[in-house]
């Protein structure tokens, strides 16, 4: 059985309805929406769009920088490992197959580099391994390229484009443990370098570049069952970690979202007391946390996307008492309230949430059954008036 197994063994005595796969959220996406103010009564719906050939949970997605969305890797219908990639085109709204990863792999981060290739970290083989070796993805060939090697191999870590053109991965899991270590990818060099340590070895953490060029991460789990509150952010002109003000509530599976006026919105997650719906905002010129108001209902696993008006939609996931919701929620940053919108057509976990560049949000992926992952895809758009 999967590596990770063990992991969920731990969710589902403290979540009766736990999916048996994690996937983390990297789907990234942009937009020409129509800028409106923000607004509680902002209201979006969603309706399916292309179905992915094959089953592919967890997997990574980014935004190319042609309009088109790469989805790498992840599990298959039958729960192993894939090397195969798709390209989703908005024009068309149909996915295509595009080159294969030299490894199957999944729990693993995919960065979009600022030369516009795609950089693939970590993640779990078919034989459990983690994986040291890293690949490029060339959007003008679809061919992927093996390029330097990490230090040490790991899964479900954080992977963080800073201003520089670097790539920083921190935490994660390898075998049992929750790391400590971080690494600097250099993409002139195609090398790995080592980087401070974080204070608190995690998993399932978040990782924000704030607009100053530094790293904010928070929360995260050190073991199946333990949500941490400790927040550290990382400066790459040191290239060393310090600790800042913990998160009110310790979380992990929560989201994490900059949002326009520098501050850092965290909702929901998973924590000793359960299933959280609070969510809290850091203010970096004052180091610290504010509580802001609770989603609707408690979820970790969810997505959150912010929105060109500022404003931050939050879809799916899952409660202590239910999984793979179809909620959608939007947080108006001028009120700090979350407000209910459409619903997903797919209860999902895990999934991916983007903003393109035509004015709609692509939902991709997760889990939809305790014992599968979903092909369909949706697109939700702002309901005019």
């Amino acid at each position: 059985m999967r590596t990770l197994h063990y992991l969920i063994a731990g969710l589902r005595s403290a979540f009766s309805n736990v999916a048996t796969r994690i996937a983390i959220p990297s789907l990234i996406g942009g937009a020409a929406l129509a800028l409106v103010q923000p607004s509680a009564g902002l209201s979006f719906e969603f309706r399916e769009t292309g179905r992915l050939p094959m089953v592919q949970s967890p997997a990574p997605a980014t935004l190319l920088p042609n309009g088109q969305v790469l989805i790498v890797g992840g599990y298959d219908e039958n729960n192993v490992p894939v090397a195969d990639a798709q390209l989703y085109t908005p024009r068309t709204g149909t996915w295509s197959a595009t080159g294969s990863l030299n490894a199957a792999r999944v729990s693993h981060s995919a960065t979009l580099l600022s030369n516009g290739q795609v950089l693939v970290v970590g993640g779990t083989g078919r034989d459990f391994e983690r994986f040291r070796t890293t690949e490029l993805y060339d959007p003008a060939t679809g061919i992927w390229s093996i390029t330097g090697s990490v230090a040490e191999g790991r899964s479900y870590h954080t992977a963080t484009l800073l201003d520089d053109g670097r790539v920083l991965i921190a935490g994660g899991l390898t075998f049992a443990t929750p790391l400590r270590t971080a690494e600097l990818y250099d993409p002139v060099t195609g090398t790995w370098t080592t980087t401070g340590q974080l204070n608190r070895g995690r998993f399932w953490h978040t990782a924000t570049l704030l607009s100053d060029g530094r790293v904010l991460v928070a929360g995260g789990s050190t073991a199946s069952s333990d949500s941490i509150s400790t927040v550290e952010i990382y400066d790459p002109a040191s290239g060393t970690w310090s600790i800042t003000t913990p998160l009110g509530e310790g979380r992990y599976l929560h989201s994490a979202t900059l949002l326009q006026n520098g501050m850092v919105l965290v909702a929901g997650g998973a924590g000793m007391s359960g299933t959280l719906a609070s969510a809290e905002v850091y203010d970096p010129a004052s180091k610290t946390w504010s509580p802001t108001g609770a989603l609707p209902a408690a979820t970790y696993g969810h997505a959150a996307t912010l929105l060109p008006n500022g404003a931050v939609l939050a879809t799916g996931g899952c409660s202590r008492s239910g999984c793979f919701f179809t909620d959608g929620e939007i947080y108006d940053p001028r009120t700090g309230t979350w407000a209910s919108t459409g619903s997903l057509n797919v209860g999902r976990y895990g999934h991916n949430s983007i903003l393109l560049r035509t004015g709609r949000v692509l939902i991709v992926a997760g889990s939809t059954s305790p014992v599968s992952n979903s092909v369909s895809t949706e697109l939700g758009g702002r309901v005019r008036p």
